[in-house]
């Protein structure tokens, strides 16, 4: 086989067309718990997330605006990559069929990934802060008032836990989640700039 830019371009559009099948096809689970998020820039700053007003009746008067919650939670994206060489006599002796299978086994990886991203986010909750500031699972995130508070300086708040123990925060191995992922902001984020 003659290797020219034509022959090159055939093979990256068939290897592309595999890689996208097994994309397609290969079976995921963090979009249950997860909500997708696009990105435009280096990292994503999510001060709306907490606590929104609740519903109040309107009786008449101006509307109450309540402002939503301005926490500093900042997600900054990070790249992964994964990449393979093909050497020429292979293309020469046409033998790509032969790569048919890892290129497939990439796209089914590849649209895994999030999963190998996401699910360890659930462990690491015990230890680690969300957006309020206290661990992702923990006995005092601090929820609003009736107004709609949630700052200590006077005003009222409550704290809620979300954990089955509060008390017992020290064994952890047999952890079990449940989750409420009906809502249209879910437990965790999936923040993507690029896609694979």
């Amino acid at each position: 086989m003659i290797i020219n830019a034509e022959t090159i371009a055939l093979a990256f559009k068939g290897f592309k067309s595999i890689f996208g099948d097994a994309y397609g096809q290969a079976p995921v689970y963090w979009d249950k718990i997860a909500m997708k998020v696009e990105s435009s820039s280096r990292d994503e700053t999510y001060g709306w997330l907490g606590q929104f007003p609740q519903m109040r009746e309107w009786l008449s008067g101006e509307r109450e605006v309540k402002s939503l919650e301005a926490f500093s939670f900042s997600i900054t994206n990070r790249k992964f990559e994964s990449t393979v060489g093909i050497s020429r006599d292979d293309i020469s002796d046409g033998k790509l069929g032969l790569f048919k299978p890892m290129i497939a086994e990439m796209g089914h990886t590849a649209r895994q990934h999030p999963d190998t991203i996401i699910f360890p986010l659930l462990a690491a909750g015990f230890a680690s802060p969300c957006y309020d500031g206290q661990y992702f699972f923990d006995a005092e995130h601090p929820v609003p008032d009736e107004d709609g508070e949630t700052v200590n300086n006077g005003r009222n708040y409550t704290l809620v836990s979300n954990l089955q123990d509060p008390e017992d925060v020290t064994d952890r191995t047999e952890a079990w989640y449940l989750l409420d992922t009906t809502r249209s902001i879910r437990p965790l984020i999936w923040q993507e700039r690029e896609g694979y």
